[in-house]
């Protein structure tokens, strides 16, 4: 079974570290996060493309819409 450490002793550790490594620290998770969500994003644009391609997408105005969501 794996143990992770609580929210609260993450940052007590982090806190635990020099102002520089805590720098260094922030800009790795932040860099991280964007690649994340760079391919969540692409994930999703493949998707699209994909329903597309199979004809799962619907077009019309809004008021299609509405009427749609109506039913």
């Amino acid at each position: 079974m794996n143990t992770y450490p609580t929210f609260q002793e993450a940052i007590d550790t982090v806190e635990a570290l020099p102002l520089e490594q805590q720098i260094m620290l922030i800009e790795i998770i932040q860099n991280r996060l964007r690649e994340r969500k760079r391919t969540q994003l692409l994930e999703n644009v493949e998707q699209a493309e994909q329903d597309y391609h199979q004809g799962n997408i619907n077009r019309g105005s809004v008021a299609n819409l509405m009427a749609e969501l109506d039913e």
